[in-house]
């Protein structure tokens, strides 16, 4: 029996050049403590708490928590989390799917900080779904370990 090493390569992305390229419109719903439920997307329907971005493929995580801290005051607290998902429709049903992307804290780096959207397979039609957790609350339980983990504090 053998075994092999198999280094993993990521493809080189090609930096968009936000002068010439159009921006697309990210729709962002952001809920205090929780996601919002894959049933609040159903049949046409979407969250109330809507935020309309226009931003580029290669807008970070760390971007887009910028961009919500600058119309969210109550978010700009450090040691604010980001629990980032994509939303998008179930091709098999017609219903709609989330899947967690990453999450950022204001005033910390964080591994999921320079993730962009074309890197976490973002298209164009999908909605941003964004859990915020205040400082002075207790994180949601993590389904995956995270980078932040030794720095909270319960």
């Amino acid at each position: 029996m053998e075994s092999m090493v198999v280094e993993e390569i990521k493809p080189i992305e090609k930096p968009v050049d936000r002068e010439k390229t159009c921006p697309l419109l990210l729709r962002v719903f952001c809920s205090t403590g929780r996601h919002n439920s894959p049933g609040d997307y159903a049949r046409g329907n979407v969250p109330q708490n809507e935020l309309q971005i226009y931003t580029w493929m290669d807008a970070t995580l760390r971007e887009l928590t910028g961009l919500v801290r600058e119309v969210n005051p109550e978010t700009r607290r450090k040691g604010t989390y980001f629990d980032f998902a994509i939303v998008y429709p179930d091709m098999r049903s017609p219903t709609y799917r989330m899947r967690e992307i990453g999450v950022t804290c204001s005033g910390q780096r964080g591994g999921d900080d320079n993730k962009t959207l074309s890197q976490v397979k973002f298209q164009i039609g999908y909605y941003l779904d964004i859990s915020i957790t205040p400082p002075n609350r207790m994180p949601p339980p993590m389904r995956r370990p995270q980078a932040y983990n030794n720095n909270r504090v319960y």
